[in-house]
């Protein structure tokens, strides 16, 4: 792997995209460190789905919170992250070679919270723990988008984050079904779903250390001329292609409601009992799951704003099928399907999208700061949809994330990056 990774290396300036060749892209379309970073991701996303499946029920069913209390929670555990993504994106990339360095270190606090879990019996301890779970998160978020961006040739970028994306949802799939079946099988259920929960991401954190390599491809191709030597300060100053991505992030980040929030809807619309609640996430997935590599080829040959913001059209359709009165036995499985699309079309398309123009040496800050906005509008959706579903009902808070988003994806569409499509660079 380390060899792999070494004969890869762009020969490139850091401020310089690697020359796609012709072929190059095609055999170069998944390196060894994409797939290790998968797999780092695989086995994390089965920790963390096992917590995020039982969550909602867990806070709203068994203490009791308001729709309120939880909406406050679950934008802690969606948005607390964009607080440190950027001191973690601007870590990494100081001195060129630690994004792994710092991605360990995320990894390893979110292992570290999972058995405080155990004993948070508050809204207070419980919102510390996810507070200081999604700090190693944003740490992590980052740099390892960024490893994952200058390990791949431009032509084959969308490729590289689909492939990753598919494997980190595979555990997404696999964490909902190991808590389903923990819950039938254990008395004391979700405490059990916990302590499995740690010793899976401990496992997570080894697999990274172990075969992730430690230096990021272009590192050794880092050259003087676009990087004064006064310090640390020109690395603050980004290019300008960094601000639209950012705010059509931001926007359609203010109407993106919660996945929590999609399955309690759902749940409630249904009459779904408590017991089958974990396997709901099941289904965005499984969705996610296959279409994550066929979207992000798309991407490479299309643009990939294009399918970005088709995906959010996705999210919009969900909305429109919560909104409807029917109960079809169809229902929970277009819902799920179109839920997966959306993130398919969307989350490794818009680090995708964001990686194009910005130096190397430069590439962990500015996804973090795309992230970032991102991160912080989703909390905000999160706090205004639970006071909303509070205050109107869930119906209510449902129609006007629905015009919100219309809105936010009108406005996103007319300040979108004109960009080639990255199989053109």
């Amino acid at each position: 792997m380390y060899v792999a990774d070494s004969r890869a290396t762009p020969s490139a300036p850091a401020s310089a995209e690697p020359a796609a060749r012709p072929g190059a892209g095609r055999r170069r379309a998944v390196g060894p460190t994409v797939l290790a970073l998968g797999t780092v991701s695989l086995i994390t996303d089965v920790s963390s789905e096992m917590v995020t499946a039982v969550l909602p029920l867990y806070l709203v069913a068994g203490l009791g919170l308001s729709p309120l209390g939880f909406g406050l929670l679950d934008g802690v555990y969606n948005g607390f992250s964009a607080v440190v993504r950027l001191l973690g994106g601007h870590i990494a990339d100081r001195g060129g070679g630690r994004h792994k360095t710092v991605a360990v270190l995320g990894y390893g606090l979110s292992a570290l919270c999972k058995p405080l879990l155990l004993v948070a019996g508050s809204l207070a301890s419980f919102g510390a723990v996810l507070a200081a779970d999604r700090t190693g998160k944003g740490l992590r978020t980052a740099p390892r988008d960024a490893l994952i961006s200058l390990s791949s040739e431009p032509a084959a970028r969308g490729r590289a984050f689909g492939v990753h994306r598919a494997m980190d949802t595979a555990g997404a799939l696999l964490g909902p079904l190991a808590a389903f079946l923990i819950l039938r099988a254990t008395v004391d259920g979700y405490d059990a779903v916990f302590t499995v929960s740690f010793c899976v991401a401990v496992l997570g954190v080894l697999v990274l250390v172990l075969f992730v390599p430690g230096r990021t491809p272009s590192a050794p191709s880092a050259t003087p001329p676009e990087r004064p030597a006064a310090g640390p300060h020109p690395r603050l100053r980004l290019p300008s292609t960094v601000v639209r991505p950012t705010i059509c992030a931001a926007l359609l980040g203010l109407a993106t409601v919660s996945d929590a929030f999609v399955y309690l809807v759902l749940q409630r619309q249904l009459g779904v009992p408590e017991r089958w609640f974990a396997l709901l996430p099941l289904g965005t997935a499984a969705a996610f799951l296959l279409l994550a590599a066929p979207l992000g080829r798309l991407a490479d040959r299309v643009g990939a704003w294009p399918v970005f913001l088709a995906g959010h059209g996705a999210l919009l359709a969900v909305y429109g099928l919560l909104l409807t009165h029917a109960h079809s036995p169809a229902l929970p499985y277009a819902v799920l399907l179109l839920h997966g699309t959306f993130y398919a079309a969307t989350d490794g398309v818009l680090m995708a999208a964001a990686s194009t123009g910005l130096p190397a040496d430069r590439r962990s800050t500015g996804l973090a700061v795309v992230q970032t906005g991102q991160a912080l509008a989703r909390f905000a959706c999160s706090l205004g949809f639970g006071a909303l579903w509070t205050a109107w009902g869930d119906r209510s808070a449902l129609s006007v994330a629905a015009l919100l988003l219309t809105a936010a994806a009108t406005v996103s569409y007319a300040l979108r990056p004109r960009t080639k499509a990255t199989a053109s660079v």
